[in-house]
């Protein structure tokens, strides 16, 4: 009895110290790269292996920042997969260069995760989505919205009890003064302003938030119509992109209209649902105003999500092991439908006409 005992503690300490996920980061130009470091030095389920990074002065800064051994930065992609050979990757570079990293990675079968959006055009979005299949690997968009607790309202209202009925109306607002009256830094402040490198500028930036959710509220679902207006508002520091965007998203029996600004006096990201018999308004991540029916109006906080769907890297790791399979706000088919709406916004602001998409 006191051997099987032994042997029963023993499974369970193997077990306890599964070994962490070899994380690599792509890039060091995504100005968000500085949470995802935060985040991932110094836990036990998580070990950055690689970093990749070409630009030897933005390399250097993050070395002496975050005290990274300087032997695992590497100059090239290829070079940093193959010598630290991780198992999933964070993604920190342009939108743009998402696809060849996806390409790349897929060759070597490591899983991606990027910082949103997924790509800057449905040709790049479709590229990525043939290399996965072909690879057999995960991709994951990254969304800080993703991790909100008031997200588990949303969905147990709207989803579960059906309490609103259909939705028939949602404004979602996004953003934050601006990358420049912010401080982002100035490799970050570079391709968020490159109508190439970005997609656009406020409309993909912050316009990708609220089709995300859109999407994942109803279930995938393609949208009817799609109709964008943008402006520059402050051409002396935006002369090349939008700062102001409104996309007005249509289906069956309802619509969205998604607000991504770099103009917003504060920063927000929260978003109002009307249904047939209620209504729900966020705020700040943790709590949300709720209406039903004839009800009063009460103020809810929300219950943090439970792990590994609280944060970033529990739930890539979960991934990578085939613990979950990625879905919903995060998960590539959703993040094709954003890319196909921010793509249909881009055409619209600049024709001044409404893109049918069905």
């Amino acid at each position: 009895m006191q051997r099987l005992l032994s042997l029963v503690l023993l499974c369970g300490s193997i077990y306890a110290a599964a070994p962490p996920l070899k994380l690599g980061i792509v890039g060091l130009e995504h100005g968000h790269v500085t949470g995802f470091l935060r985040r991932g030095l110094n836990r036990p389920d998580v070990k950055i292996v690689g970093v990749a990074e070409p630009n030897a002065e933005i390399a250097a800064r993050y070395v002496k920042q975050f005290q990274l051994d300087p032997a695992i930065v590497y100059k090239s992609l290829e070079e940093m997969l193959d010598k630290a050979k991780p198992e999933a990757v964070a993604t920190m570079t342009s939108t743009f260069d998402h696809k060849r990293v996806v390409e790349v990675c897929a060759t070597r079968g490591v899983h991606v995760m990027m910082e949103k959006p997924l790509a800057v055009s449905n040709e790049h979005a479709r590229a990525i989505s043939e290399a996965a299949r072909k690879g057999k690997i995960d991709v994951l968009v990254n969304y800080e919205t993703t991790w909100y607790a008031n997200n588990s309202i949303l969905w147990s209202e709207i989803k579960e009890k059906k309490s609103l009925g259909e939705i028939r109306k949602a404004v979602i607002r996004d953003g934050h003064e601006g990358p420049k009256e912010i401080h982002v830094q100035p490799e970050f402040f570079a391709w968020l302003t490159d109508p190439v490198k970005n997609g656009a500028g406020a409309l993909f930036d912050f316009g990708c938030y609220g089709a995300n959710v859109m999407t994942w509220l109803m279930d995938n679902q393609r949208p009817l119509t799609v109709t964008a207006v943008t402006q520059t508002l402050k051409p002396a520091i935006y002369p090349h992109v939008d700062d102001d965007s409104t996309i007005i998203v249509t289906y069956p029996h309802g619509q969205a209209v998604i607000q991504g600004s770099w103009n917003w006096p504060y920063a927000r990201k929260d978003l109002d649902i009307y249904g047939q018999t209620g209504y729900i308004q966020t705020i700040a991540g943790k709590a949300a105003r709720v209406r039903i029916g004839k009800g009063e109006e009460e103020t809810r906080t929300a219950t943090p999500a439970p792990a590994p769907n609280d944060e970033p890297l529990s739930y890539l790791s979960a991934v990578v092991r085939g613990e979950i399979r990625p879905s919903g706000l995060t998960g590539l088919e959703n993040n094709m439908i954003v890319t196909e709406i921010l793509d249909a916004a881009r055409k619209s602001a600049q024709t001044g006409r409404t893109v049918k998409l069905q």
